[in-house]
């Protein structure tokens, strides 16, 4: 019933927003991160401190709240020494979420619950890149992005979140489980300013252009598609790559800061003031879903909740 409402408020043409930042407002509030696997194994011992995060973005105007599931694939919780607890960690990032969304129904808000899917590979410490030496086969990064996708659907979440597709490989992997287990799918790409200025796939390595990642959107099945994880002065143009592929409903939700493993830095973080005359500027594009990702807060979606008002006035 909860992607019921959301989706007929889409196919109506209405604004929704998302959540801000998770595994980067569990850090902020003081959350250890692991050394390899990130805010992975962050949910245990803090399933009620997750559940009152959801909540708080959920009062600020979220109409759906993303489980803390993106760093948690067996390859990430292998990293660290938990792939035998990946049923455990990720059950219970989805019943925090689930816990918010039944306190919301109390209160009369009806929210939905996403589950992340990224293709986070552990990283080089101290940096923002993955590292090529740790990698496993595309076999074993299919059979753990099912087994994730598996999950999800069986714990509950209305639907998948693709999140920060930027490397062709694993993000057609990536798409290719959340297709398989029968849920509704939304799919963000991540971008940076690549060696000649423009925006290209987030890939750490190589300047990918990023059709190279927005074609791997499938025809059928992706409900919502936009971009995620990039910074605010480049969304507009890499809106322009995903919406020459996908012809849906777009989302924008942008970070703010930058990553050093195992942590988020979180220096110029942009004002809410300013994120919001980009959100303005992304509805006039087309976006109807806003959000924030690493980075951002609370005070970001209230941002985003004052653009949709004024969009919608």
């Amino acid at each position: 019933m909860s992607y019921a409402a959301i989706k007929a408020r889409l196919d109506a043409g209405e604004v929704l927003l998302l959540d801000g930042g998770v595994g980067t407002e569990l850090e902020r509030r003081g959350v250890a991160m692991d050394p390899a696997a990130w805010c992975g194994t962050a949910t245990l011992g803090n399933d009620a401190l997750l559940t009152q995060i959801h909540l708080d973005y959920a009062r600020a105007g979220s109409d759906v709240i993303t489980a803390n599931t993106f760093a948690s694939s067996r390859v990430m919780l292998g990293a660290a020494g938990f792939a035998d607890q990946t049923l455990e960690i990720n059950t219970r990032a989805v019943e925090a979420a689930l816990h918010a969304q039944d306190r919301l129904a109390e209160e009369g808000r009806t929210v939905a619950v996403a589950g992340s899917l990224s293709h986070l590979m552990p990283m080089i410490e101290g940096t923002a890149k993955f590292d090529p030496t740790r990698v496993p086969s595309p076999a074993a990064i299919g059979e753990a992005f099912a087994e994730l996708a598996g999950i999800l659907k069986a714990t509950g979440v209305d639907l998948i979140m693709l999140e920060m597709m930027y490397e062709p490989e694993r993000a057609a992997l990536a798409v290719e489980a959340a297709l398989s287990v029968g849920l509704p799918v939304w799919f963000g790409l991540s971008a940076r300013r690549g060696t000649d200025g423009s925006a290209v796939a987030f890939h750490p390595f190589e300047d990918i252009p990023l059709d190279e990642i927005a074609r791997l959107i499938p025809a059928k099945g992706v409900d919502v598609a936009g971009v995620m994880h990039t910074q605010s002065e480049l969304v507009s143009e890499s809106l322009v790559a995903v919406r020459e592929r996908f012809a849906g409903p777009l989302s924008v939700y942008p970070d703010s800061g930058h990553f050093e493993m195992p942590g988020w830095r979180f220096v110029d973080i942009i004002n809410p003031d300013v994120l919001e005359e980009f959100y303005a500027t992304w509805l006039q594009q087309g976006a109807r879903v806003l959000g924030g990702c690493c980075g951002l807060t609370v005070p970001h979606i209230e941002a985003a909740a004052r653009a949709r008002t004024a969009f919608a006035a």
